[in-house]
């Protein structure tokens, strides 16, 4: 009889830990793929929150020194040696339209040159848009992975409760015992799979929003910057 309870209790899981080594194989293969895409979303936040934080660190020093310059060759100058990143590369864009515009207007009426110099304008407009979204395509890579892990989640979570709980009744079943001891374990592991997929995707969700935000804010400090490089490039006389 002491035996008998003995190998019952060690049967009965008392922790979380002893239900996942205690689970079907169907739950243990869903929290392993929990565990997967949990790694892969906290590695995305990671790299992502550590060049976030170099890029405002470096765009910062580039934008407060590039509004003291009043003359485009400074301005050059300060591209050259800042270490590349969007606004850099915003900056360069603009100085390689530069060359495809020049020429092909001398001998042009006053205002034949002004409408030029308008349509100039706005190409070089389109032009900062497109590198501008360009810069945020790369800045944003792999964050759409945030939110379909995410959405994906508790999804897997609750294919693998609704599998436990299948499994569970299953058991009931084959061992034709009812009672509450008999019931309980099935029961209590069949959540499991829930919790773990909740754990993976609040963070992944929060992150998603987080950089997300700091996307949007990028795109406009870009879009900022490029009208400051046109007003530049106009009192300079080059557009």
């Amino acid at each position: 009889m002491i035996a008998l309870f003995f190998q019952t209790g060690s049967a009965i899981p008392t922790t979380p830990w002893e239900m996942i080594t205690h689970a079907t194989l169907v739950t243990q293969l869903v929290l392993v793929l929990l565990v997967v895409l949990s790694l892969v979303s906290w590695g995305i936040m990671i790299a992502k929150w550590l060049e976030f934080r170099a890029l405002r660190r470096t765009s910062r020093e580039f934008l407060n020194e590039f509004e003291h310059q009043t003359r485009l060759a400074h301005a050059e100058a300060l591209a050259r040696r800042a270490p590349p990143g969007p606004f850099r590369r915003v900056f360069e864009r603009a100085m390689r339209f530069l060359p495809d515009i020049s020429g092909g207007e001398q001998g042009a009426s006053l205002a034949s040159t002004a409408v030029m110099s308008g349509s100039r304008v706005e190409a070089l407009r389109f032009v900062l848009d497109s590198e501008t979204s360009e810069e945020r395509d790369r800045l944003g890579r792999f964050i759409p992975w945030l939110a379909t892990i995410g959405s994906v989640s508790p999804l897997i979570g609750l294919l693998g409760t609704v599998l436990g709980v299948i499994s569970a009744f299953i058991g009931i079943a084959t061992q034709g015992s009812g009672n509450i001891a008999a019931v309980a374990p099935g029961v209590a592991e069949a959540p499991i799979a829930t919790a773990a997929a909740l754990a993976v995707a609040i963070p992944a969700v929060f992150g998603y929003n987080l950089f997300a935000n700091r996307l949007n804010r990028i795109e406009g400090e870009l879009e900022g910057f490029g009208s400051e490089v046109i007003a530049l490039l106009v009192r300079e006389g080059r557009i």
